[in-house]
């Protein structure tokens, strides 16, 4: 190993495993007892996983410049409660066993059950996957827009995704052309979807050379959904909303739809026109996780949006089957944790706790509940389905090994062809 004092760890807390990493090693020469089986994107940098204190980081070999920079951005979009990759530091300073200079490197933090794009293309999905992803994207775009953040280089190969009660949400993965500004113009915004446009539907057609993408999805189609999607989000919580000033349920109806989105609204401008008649709603500073932030607040859970939705629906249908709508909210949903969602979770057996997150677990057995109550006519006890879920379904889901297991730098790469 490289000698510690030639080694130069820039990190936001102390982290001295560090020290234990083979630094004198190029990354693509790092010993298998060193990595972790995780899938890896496609990246213009060397990238590997690496076990560090119990836990898993991504280095990426990258120009010090670079390195820094990224490193701060990312620590500012944490920071700002933005989707991303949690940073861990920068290395710089190493040289090989004979003293020759090697490339500086980022650590970030690997972000537990998530799967880059390709390697959720090498499962067995839904037929919709694609446009779901695209769905993802969309969202965390119009996020990060939200905060001023210009990526720069916007794909779904940037992007880390993670189950979200049967849809995915979407982290950013890779800043390194991104720029954090006080705010975007709309030539800004315009230019990031156009970006994100052109890189998808490349990343599309090259799964559907490599016989990946499913029959029905046309890369082009599904890359524009991006645009609609985003624009049509964009308007809903940035637009203005024009009204007759008798009508003012609309300003309520207007942050009921907003928090029905997952936002929550900070502030709105309220203008009136000059004789009174018409008035006018802005909403001025908008804040993602409306949903999760309530379920954590509530429960101490700390789940995606969608999860939180619902969880929270599954709180509602158990206050008013107790009958105990008009209790403390808090004290009750202290009851559905012990009483339900906790009940769920320990039913399943430590062997099988790795293949989902207890959040996406939960979702999953109240869906298999639905479904064993239609088939059976009648309602079934969350315990039923629960045991039924995991006796039958959860067993043949491929668990974290095999899922993390897949190297999707080994899935054929087809460069679209031309005309």
């Amino acid at each position: 190993m490289a000698p510690i004092s030639s080694l130069q760890i820039t990190a936001a807390r102390p982290e001295s495993a560090l020290l234990d990493l083979p630094w004198d090693l190029p990354l693509e020469d790092w010993p298998a007892e060193r990595l972790a089986a995780l899938p890896r994107g496609i990246s213009r940098h060397v990238v590997r996983f690496a076990k560090l204190s119990g836990r898993v980081v991504a280095i990426k070999e990258i120009r010090e410049d670079l390195a820094r920079r990224e490193y701060g951005l990312l620590r500012l979009l944490n920071r700002l409660d933005v989707p991303s990759v949690e940073p861990v530091g920068v290395v710089t300073g190493r040289t090989d066993q004979d003293g020759k200079p090697l490339d500086p490197c980022l650590v970030t933090r690997h972000l537990q059950f998530s799967l880059p794009y390709r390697a959720l293309f090498s499962q067995n999905l839904r037929p919709d996957t694609a446009s779901r992803l695209v769905d993802a994207l969309a969202v965390l775009l119009v996020r990060l827009h939200l905060t001023g953040f210009f990526w720069g280089d916007v794909s779904l190969s940037n992007t880390l995704f993670r189950r979200d009660a049967g849809a995915f949400a979407a982290y950013l993965v890779d800043a390194e052309t991104g720029e954090l500004h006080d705010s975007l113009s709309d030539g800004q915004r315009e230019h990031d979807l156009e970006i994100a446009r052109v890189n998808i539907a490349g990343e599309l057609m090259d799964l559907q050379a490599g016989g990946l993408l499913e029959a029905e999805a046309e890369p082009v189609d599904v890359s524009e959904l991006i645009i609609h999607r985003y624009r049509g989000l964009w308007e809903q919580l940035t637009g203005t909303e024009s009204f007759e000033h008798g009508d003012r349920w609309r300003v309520e109806a207007r942050i009921r739809q907003l928090n029905e989105l997952g936002f929550d609204v900070g502030e709105l401008a309220i203008t009136t026109d000059i004789d009174g008649a018409t008035v006018q709603i802005q909403p001025k500073v908008v804040d993602a996780g409306h949903h999760s932030r309530r379920l954590l607040r509530l429960t101490g859970l700390d789940v995606e949006e969608n999860q939180a939705r619902r969880l929270l629906n599954d709180l509602d249908s158990y206050a008013a089957a107790q009958g105990r709508q008009s209790e403390d909210e808090e004290i009750v949903a202290h009851d559905w944790l012990n009483q339900v969602f906790e009940k769920v979770v320990r039913q399943v057996p430590k062997s099988l706790r790795a293949k989902l997150e207890p959040a996406e677990l939960f979702h999953e057995v109240l869906e298999h509940r639905w479904y064993l109550s239609e088939r059976a006519g009648h309602d079934v006890s969350s315990k039923k389905a629960a045991d039924d879920y995991v006796t039958n379904v959860l067993p043949h889901k491929p668990d974290e090994a095999a899922i993390l297991g897949v190297d999707t730098q080994a899935i054929p790469v087809v460069a679209p062809r031309e005309g």
